[in-house]
């Protein structure tokens, strides 16, 4: 789970700092990975690959909206409903994160790689080591320097669809 501190700047006026909380459960990653045909990566590559702005877009929203909600007080849950969602994307702390994701390749790895659960990598290894007939591809690890170097729309792109991680 990522707890993102958003500031930001209400609609009367007043500063705001305000926590929000992203999460992807493991069975949600699956269940993204199989709603696609060749796979969501495949899906995403698709899209990038087509330089369709508007779907890269799209689908950055989509990653941010779903994996939007609150955790339960005692902590056993993590709350997602439409109702929140919705809550969320009318606010302007959606706005900042948005426009903090799409500008900076890096902010946007931090948060993608915050949403997906802990221990993952060791749950694809099992499920490669068993063959599973999910896949999962690992993420391309790049340094500062190779990032720096990189066509910045390739990279936010490869950070948004798991093809790069920095290292």
């Amino acid at each position: 789970m990522l707890k993102k501190t958003i500031e930001y700047e209400d609609f009367n006026g007043q500063d705001v700092s305000e926590d929000h909380y992203f999460h992807l459960s493991k069975a949600e990653l699956v269940e993204m990975e199989m709603g696609q045909q060749g796979g969501m990566g495949a899906y995403l590559q698709s899209i990038v690959d087509s330089e369709d702005g508007k779907a890269i877009i799209s689908e950055f929203k989509k990653i941010i909206l779903e994996s939007y909600g609150k955790r339960s007080e005692d902590g056993k849950r993590f709350i997602k409903t439409q109702e929140l969602r919705d809550e969320f994307y009318s606010s302007q702390a959606y706005s900042e994160l948005f426009m903090e994701l799409c500008t900076d390749a890096i902010k946007a790895s931090e948060f993608i790689n915050g949403i997906i659960p802990a221990g993952l990598e060791q749950d694809v290894a099992k499920m490669i080591k068993e063959e599973s007939p999910v896949k999962l591809v690992e993420p391309q690890e790049l340094s500062l320097h190779d990032a720096a170097a990189m066509d910045q729309d390739e990279l936010r792109s490869g950070l948004a669809t798991g093809k790069y991680k920095l290292s």
